[in-house]
């Protein structure tokens, strides 16, 4: 299984939810499922089918959750404080044979949001292409317009 890079407050948060769902939301269920079995015959209860429903809805996040904690690796200072571009890092790159600028911060998928068009996942083609470059490096980024190459110019 591929590693997923979080902030150390990415991990506490699912960390958090994981935590709600076994230790509350999870009895919570089980004891809605037991109040409405008492009300009689399960074929024709919908308030057992909807407790089913829940409880089904709420083994399947855990799942997900237990699944992503232990893929999860959260990112050091070191990993975000680098001469090389690692997740976290903000990079400022310039197109060859133009001055037109562009900056990207990669961040871990989980915390990638589409909406934020300064922010690229590390898991994308330019986030792949970017990991490990230094300041100078020449980067070919692979676009459906062809190949687009870049000069790494500052990382912070």
């Amino acid at each position: 299984m591929k590693a997923m890079y979080l902030s150390q407050e990415q991990f506490d948060k699912l960390k958090g939810e994981l935590d709600q769902l076994k230790r509350v939301d999870r009895k919570t269920a089980i004891q809605a499922i037991a109040e409405a079995r008492e009300h009689g015959d399960l074929r024709e209860n919908a308030e057992y089918a909807a407790a089913k429903e829940k409880q089904a809805i709420i083994e399947a996040k855990i799942l997900r959750l237990e699944e992503t904690l232990s893929r999860a690796r959260v990112m050091t200072d070191e990993m975000m404080n680098s001469a090389r571009v690692l997740v976290g890092s903000r990079v400022t790159l310039v197109e060859t044979g133009s001055e037109e600028e562009i900056v990207y911060e990669l961040v871990p998928t989980a915390e990638f949001n589409n909406f934020d068009l300064d922010s690229v996942s590390v898991d994308s083609p330019v986030g792949k292409a970017l990991i490990g470059k230094q300041v100078g490096d020449i980067v070919e980024i692979n676009v459906p317009a062809g190949i687009i190459e870049y000069k790494v110019v500052e990382i912070k």
